[in-house]
């Protein structure tokens, strides 16, 4: 299996990830996208408010600031509780989580675990400093994640802010507002995309464990009194997923079972709100081109629990480095609202036509999703090197892919096929992330962009100059077929949106 440190060489090399500011020595937990991961991830980002906001009734969008006023995250508990635990080297000073020292070497899960309990199995395990081997290692205070600024001229205490953590609470100052504005009716939700920054002890994992991030999230808002009532849920009721409950890891199992939405619901081990989003969710991944033998859903047990959640799951994937969180989706019940009531003295209710009364409605649901995460979780199911071509092919969903089709002229030294090449090629970037190579081989030419995950390559050759057509070529399979140049635009839209297999060209 591809291992983390693989794909980052590649990315690298391909210009998907770089390290930030590699040119001074690069910066731990940040990273920069080149011009491959840049289309990459903004494919992803588009596909997911498309299929999350722009294609549903139900759900709107807002796009918060950054910097958020303190009190926010006083009241929303990220000033108390946003911690890790830290341990500390006595000899070299190197600093690292403390459970993830226990979970690498005594290989068992630490969530919800205290200080002592930790302190406790890092002297049991023999627990060494990473960076000099040292056992001088000791718990230290727990760590607050945010990253602190100053707004303004003053560097006093009142010129003091935070970066947010996260995307969700600026849905919640911003939930009046939006939901008087787009004159909405519970059950909706209100989705956001953007950026967020945790000042990470240790970060690793290349794009897994980043200081800065980017979300996409949805705070679903539903009627108290209707939290286990979901008009959408029997779409999925024969939707089969991987589910490891909380109940099945108190008896020590990792293994999760195969599981149908209607049997979850009917076993009572969900919430009808809570097993339509994993489904929602599991079903978007899958739908581009993740592999749902990769995927899993997996509930919190009660220990590791939010301060703020009643029930959370995990949609999980099985990363090089074991089974690990991609998306969380928390029941965070009426907490974050009543929290802003309290501490602003505003009221966040809103009116229910039904009851002719006001509620605080609950968030049944919060689909948060990394996009980092997810930008790394299609290049692993897409990633294969192809022994018979010789060279990596990415599978990258044509949705997904940052160039959708590369232009070829078949000779470099030939004026008239170098012509008409850039022809195609300018007519078609006009609609699609486009790519013009004359430089090698025909067959090299190929290669680099099946590393790129480019769906379709287009080569104009001799018989282009006298039929008007040209050879297209698909990525998957290598088959080709020739095609009128004036049909191009048309053949490709239906190719890249699905509604055409490419052996109907044949």
């Amino acid at each position: 299996m591809l291992t983390i440190d693989e794909l980052a060489t590649f990315c690298k090399r391909r210009g998907f990830v770089y390290p930030s500011c590699e040119i001074y020595g690069g910066m731990s937990g940040f990273f920069d996208y080149g011009p491959l991961g840049v289309e990459l991830k903004n494919s992803i980002k588009q596909q997911w408010w498309k299929s999350h906001v722009q294609q549903r009734s139900d759900i709107v969008g807002i796009d918060g600031s950054i910097i958020t006023h303190p009190k926010v995250w006083e009241a929303s508990g990220h000033v108390a509780n946003f911690t890790d635990i830290m341990a500390k080297c006595g000899k070299c000073g190197n600093s690292s989580r403390a459970d993830h020292l226990v979970e690498d070497k005594a290989k068992i899960p630490t969530a919800g675990m205290n200080t002592s309990q930790l302190q406790e199995l890092m002297a049991k395990h023999k627990i060494k400093c990473p960076r000099c081997g040292s056992d001088v290692l000791k718990i230290a205070q727990p760590f607050n994640l945010m990253f602190k600024t100053t707004v303004g001229p003053s560097s006093g205490k009142e010129a003091e802010a935070y970066l947010r953590p996260e995307t969700a609470q600026l849905i919640f100052t911003d939930f009046k507002l939006a939901q008087e504005n787009a004159r909405l009716k519970l059950p909706f939700g209100i989705a956001q995309i953007g950026k967020a920054f945790r000042n990470e002890i240790a970060p690793r994992d290349f794009l897994f464990r980043c200081r800065e991030f980017e979300q996409m999230e949805i705070e679903y808002f539903v009627h108290p009194n209707k939290i286990g009532k979901c008009p959408y849920v029997e779409e999925f009721s024969s939707y089969e997923m991987n589910v490891l409950t909380s109940e099945m890891q108190k008896k020590g199992g990792d293994e999760h079972k195969k599981t149908k939405v209607k049997e979850m619901l009917d076993k009572k081990l969900i919430l009808p709100w809570h097993a339509y989003w994993l489904a929602f969710e599991h079903n978007w991944l899958a739908s581009l081109g993740a592999k749902t033998e990769n995927l899993r859903i997996r509930q919190h047990v009660q220990e590791e629990k939010s301060h703020y959640a009643t029930d959370t799951w995990d949609l999980e994937y099985n990363f090089p480095f074991g089974w690990k969180e991609l998306e969380g989706i928390a029941n965070r019940s009426d907490y974050d609202l009543q929290q802003h009531m309290k501490a602003s003295g505003k009221d966040l209710s809103c009116f229910d036509p039904e009851t002719n009364t006001k509620v605080v409605p609950h968030v049944v649901a919060e689909p948060s999703l990394g996009v980092d995460r997810t930008f790394l979780v299609f290049l692993f199911d897409a990633y294969e090197y192809d022994s018979k071509r010789e060279n990596i092919v990415l599978h990258l969903n044509p949705k997904l892919a940052p160039i959708k089709a590369a232009v070829f002229p078949l000779l470099s030294n030939k004026e008239e096929l170098v012509a008409d090449a850039k022809k195609v090629y300018d007519e078609l970037r006009k609609e699609f992330s486009c790519f013009y190579d004359e430089n090698g081989s025909i067959g090299r030419r190929y290669s680099r962009m099946d590393e790129a995950g480019t769906p379709y390559c287009i080569t104009v050759d001799f018989d282009s100059l006298s039929k008007h057509d040209a050879t297209i070529r698909d990525r998957d399979s290598t088959k080709q077929a020739r095609v009128k140049i004036k049909e191009l635009a048309e053949i490709l839209h239906k190719l890249l949106s699905g509604k055409m297999e490419f052996g109907s060209l044949a």
